[in-house]
């Protein structure tokens, strides 16, 4: 490393052409001249010197190569070497935390543009759209292979567009930013979580109904129901009717002691300004849960009314009619939950409730089982790290779990094996969901890069990456929602992405 230093300090020496560099206050340490030759040497004499040689800069444009300094920092555009400073408190920062996320946002930018530009995409690798006609009148491919095919090639070419969000607030809308969008069954709502400037969180439906092509259009139906906690996690429960409210887990923000955690049912009809004569609101219902990571509403008719919370080292099942509570005991905080409808190869239609913990852990819980019992553990899976969402395919015989270390993985639970991985996902200790759309055929995740891809149900292939269409950021990382009928029964396939104030639509 000194002899490059040196090196890199003697470009005088180099021959001609080469310039001379000295270290100004301005932290820049050299210029580039033409001195390829010394960097060769520079490199040369550090790999006999040592075990390892050290990298070179792959950003410099076209094929040369500079040395990589320890301690310092090429700039291709300004083509000079610049010091990396350990702190933020400078006058003039330069970390590798900004080079990182000035070299993704370049990225991002790029992937925009090629979007914009590319309107004909491939999925795959030699299927187009005449490639696969071909194949298939030649018999390469089967009825099924084809029209698997063809949707992801239609996935493939989804073009993004915004949608015109409409409200009685304008002001509203310009401020508050989307923290989390999630559909309902028949896809012709979309409950809202926006944080407000003033701290907090606030509640919204949106109705799809109208969103028809060429105009974009929605009405948002917002609700004076504020609250000062963190909203964890919220699920669509069907307590008079079909996604009658919505069932929501918060924990108490640092600091606010006479505020501890709830979950809360709210219904649905407080969004709606009018109601039909004799429909009335409905009930809302707020339980004091102390730390509630994540909740789950249960459509099994053994566990009729009922929901879960998932806490620090417990699993609270609760009932909203008779407000009986079972607890089981847990040796890490559950930070995902979902209900079996019915599993027969287990128990025939046991009432099974899946957990994923912070440990890696994912456990199946028999409700018929006494609390203080042994066996309550139907079945037990592991990963390497915290999981963050489980998914029970339709068939429930397997189920797909995502964690921090961004793995995603599908597991039978018969053999309580792993049997395919989803590659591609980024996350580090962020907690994000994951949406498994089988009539799709396909796996939708948001990883904390800010970038969402979207693979195969079927073999795990990656078949696309959607960039953000805003800067990335910790706290801007879109949330988004896959429907088969956005609008509605017949709505057109499709796929919303909502980021900081704005909503946009993926649609074939």
């Amino acid at each position: 490393e000194q002899k490059c230093i040196k090196a890199a300090g003697r470009v005088e020496d180099m021959g001609e052409g080469a310039t001379s560099s000295t270290l100004g206050p301005d932290n820049t340490v050299l210029t580039r001249g033409k001195y390829n030759t010394g960097a060769q040497e520079c490199q040369q004499d550090a790999g006999h010197g040592g075990d390892e040689a050290p990298s070179t800069s792959s950003s410099t444009a076209g094929s040369s190569s500079v040395p990589d300094l320890p301690g310092y920092y090429f700039d291709p555009e300004k083509n000079r070497y610049f010091r990396l400073l350990p702190g933020h408190n400078n006058c003039n920062p330069l970390t590798k935390e900004s080079l990182r996320h000035k070299e993704m946002e370049s990225k991002r930018l790029q992937l925009l543009e090629e979007e914009d530009k590319q309107r004909k995409k491939i999925a795959r690798m030699g299927f187009n759209a005449s490639s696969l006609l071909q194949k298939s009148k030649l018999g390469f491919l089967n009825v099924t292979s084809y029209c698997r095919l063809a949707h992801e090639l239609r996935l493939s070419c989804m073009e993004r567009k915004k949608v015109q969000i409409q409200s009685s607030d304008p002001s509203a809308l310009a401020s508050d930013r989307f923290n989390l969008i999630l559909a309902d069954t028949n896809s012709d709502r979309l409950f809202t979580v926006n944080d407000v400037k003033v701290g907090g969180s606030k509640y919204g439906i949106i109705s799809l109904r109208g969103m028809k092509t060429p105009t974009l259009r929605v009405h948002m139906h917002e609700n004076l129901y504020f609250t000062n906690r963190k909203v964890n996690s919220v699920c669509w429960a069907s307590l008079n009717h079909l996604d009658s409210h919505i069932l929501s887990s918060r924990l108490c923000l640092m600091g606010i002691a006479e505020t501890p955690g709830c979950a809360t049912l709210l219904p649905a009809s407080l969004f709606v300004s009018s109601h039909p004569a004799g429909d009335r609101p409905g009930m809302l219902c707020s339980f004091r849960i102390p730390g509630a990571w994540s909740c789950a509403w249960s459509l099994n008719i053994q566990a009729n009314n009922c929901f879960s919370t998932g806490l620090s080292r417990r699993v609270l099942v609760t009932n909203v009619v008779t407000g009986h509570r079972r607890s089981f005991g847990t040796s890490s905080d559950v930070l995902a939950q979902q209900f079996a409808l019915m599993v027969g190869w287990i128990g025939k239609g046991a009432p099974l409730l899946f957990n994923g913990c912070r440990s890696g852990e994912i456990f199946a819980i028999d409700l018929r089982c006494h609390n203080q019992g042994k066996g309550w553990k139907a079945t037990r899976l592991f990963h390497d790290s915290a999981v963050t969402s489980v998914q029970i395919l339709q068939e429930e015989e397997s189920l797909m779990a995502s964690d921090m270390a961004g793995k995603i993985k599908l597991w039978d639970l018969r053999t309580t094996k792993c049997i395919r991985q989803y590659e591609g996902h980024v996350n580090e200790y962020a907690y994000l969901p994951l949406h498994v759309h089988e009539e799709e055929e396909i796996v939708v995740a948001v990883g904390q890069d800010c970038y969402t891809r979207i693979w195969s149900l079927h073999d795990g292939h990656l078949l696309r990456t959607i960039p953000s269409p805003h800067p990335t950021s910790k706290s801007d990382i879109p949330s988004v929602a896959f429907s088969s009928r956005l609008g509605g029964f017949r709505g057109a396939p499709g796929l919303l992405m909502a980021v900081q104030q704005d909503l946009y639509c993926f649609s074939y």
